[in-house]
């Protein structure tokens, strides 16, 4: 690890430790209130010298474990490799959860633990300049097909269940896309735990850089998300074309979105979770566990509902029961766009099939069906259906597949060429 990624390891560890020995004390404090409460006055005295005796003993525990991180991690910085963690597959997994569970946190408290917006060519970060992308891409042709992932993902994540259907890790959409179809793929990592809006942003901004320095002309884009990632892109794509100004000019070339899982009308797990933090906040015994709760970040906070603009969350209580404001945020105009969702039952038009989605997304969700007027205008040869498959499933499998090379070949002016066209260099 680097210093400042073992800096910011410890700085987490002790905030933690902190957090958790003041739950501890608040569920403690909560029975003992309870129980005083009930003796009534006649026990206030011990009552005195038990908050006494407690609130001294959490304090001594708690000072104890903040000196005792800082001493290891002062320990571990000179034992600092100086490696980044995220050179390994396991190291990039590890960040990958941390940023999307507590990324808001990582990025003020561990910077040296964010991931930030970035392309990435085998783990490794890619400037968005034309030395850079030259080197990384030294076959790139003018078609572009940028993937985004989901949350708590990273670009590895592209090559999950690849051993199994195709006997090899390295096998993903876009490898295929780059074989069959002669598009260039680009991964992008991002810390899934900040606001969609706020990665939406990021994207837009990495895109218009990445467009200008392409070592080609570019001709086309291509947008594939999985989960969040799938929010990202519309959210990237609404806010380079708000109506308040020109539209940045990469958004004229993105020809084809095609979003796998995305809750684009909410969660329902974190729905529900907002709605157990809400009854754990009622008694005193159990609020130190919705404060817990509260702690997962602000990116799945921000699945609950789909929500794509800051408008509506800023200046907001995410975790207060007030109603949630959606703005309604159409499909980009002048583009096609294509939905594949799963579900767990091979029937994916059963009354299962609604009840239990892919794990995580409904399939009203994933289609934007909203049963009224506001649907998102998915049409219905756009959407493909797979059963028996989960969430996670749609990140590499050969169906799924097979329903994106079908869209990104027939296309209203023709078949598009099967192999990479020879365009001018930068």
């Amino acid at each position: 690890m680097r210093t400042d990624e073992v800096q910011g390891a410890t700085e987490l560890a002790r905030l933690t430790l902190r957090g958790t020995t003041s739950r501890v004390r608040e569920v403690h404090q909560g029975i003992a209130d309870r129980v005083f409460g009930v003796v009534g006055p006649v026990g206030r005295p011990v009552k005195l010298w038990h908050d006494a005796v407690a609130g001294l003993s959490y304090a001594s525990v708690g000072l104890a474990l903040g000196l005792g991180a800082r001493a290891v991690g002062r320990a571990a910085v000179e034992r600092a490799s100086g490696r980044d963690l995220d050179e390994e597959r396991r190291g990039r997994a590890v960040l990958g959860f941390l940023n999307g569970a507590h990324g808001d946190l990582v990025q003020q408290a561990a910077p040296g633990l964010d991931l930030g917006m970035t392309v990435r060519v085998a783990g490794r970060a890619v400037l968005p300049d034309a030395d850079s992308l030259r080197t990384a891409f030294p076959e790139a042709t003018g078609r572009i097909a940028v993937f985004l992932h989901g949350l708590t993902e990273t670009e590895d994540s592209w090559a999950y269940g690849a051993e199994k259907h195709h006997g090899r890790r390295d096998v993903t959409y876009g490898s295929l896309l780059q074989a069959d179809l002669g598009l260039t793929p680009v991964y992008l990592r991002y810390n899934t735990g900040r606001h969609i809006s706020d990665n939406g942003d990021s994207l837009a901004a990495l895109l218009a850089d990445l467009v200008a320095a392409w070592p080609r002309e570019v001709q086309d884009l291509v947008v594939v998300g999985h989960s969040m990632g799938g929010l990202v892109a519309r959210s990237a794509l609404h806010q380079a074309c708000d109506g308040t100004a020109e539209a940045q000019p990469w958004t004229h070339l993105v020809r084809d979105t095609i979003t796998l899982g995305s809750p684009h009308l909410g969660a329902p797990l974190e729905r529900g979770v907002h709605r157990l933090t809400l009854q754990l906040a009622r008694f005193p015994e159990t609020r130190p566990l919705a404060r817990v709760l509260s702690l997962r970040s602000v990116g799945i906070k921000d699945l609950r509902h789909g929500t794509l603009v800051e408008d509506d969350w800023a200046g907001r209580d995410l975790d207060g029961p007030e109603p949630a404001i959606r703005t309604l945020v159409p499909l980009h105009h002048g583009a096609r766009h294509f939905v594949v969702m799963a579900t767990l039952s091979p029937n994916t038009s059963g009354r299962l099939a609604d009840l239990f989605g892919d794990l995580m997304v409904s399939p009203r969700s994933a289609a934007g069906d909203t049963g009224d007027d506001d649907r998102l205008a998915f049409p219905g040869d756009h959407v493909e259906r797979v059963g028996g498959l989960h969430h996670f499933g749609l990140l590499d499998h050969p169906r799924v597949y097979a329903a994106i090379r079908r869209w990104l070949v027939d296309r209203p002016e023709g078949p598009r060429p099967t192999a990479p066209e020879v365009l001018p260099d930068r």
